[in-house]
């Protein structure tokens, strides 16, 4: 039996602008809030995720702050 893993996510921080956002669907909000903040902080820019829904899908948008 195999395990399902969660994919390797690449976010694309260094190429926002102060004010853009992407949308990443998911069913585990919390999480990927958490992986979204932790990448920006790596990445040395701050940002603001939260829940929303695109399309009728659940998911993630993060917003470039800096």
């Amino acid at each position: 039996m195999t395990q399902l893993t969660e994919p390797e996510w690449i976010f694309p921080f260094e190429n926002m602008e102060v004010g853009d956002s992407f949308f990443v669907p998911t069913l585990k909000p919390s999480p990927m809030i958490y992986a979204i903040e932790m990448g920006a902080k790596r990445c040395q820019v701050r940002v603001k995720a939260f829940v929303t829904s695109k399309d009728g899908c659940l998911g993630v948008r993060a917003w470039r702050l800096n």
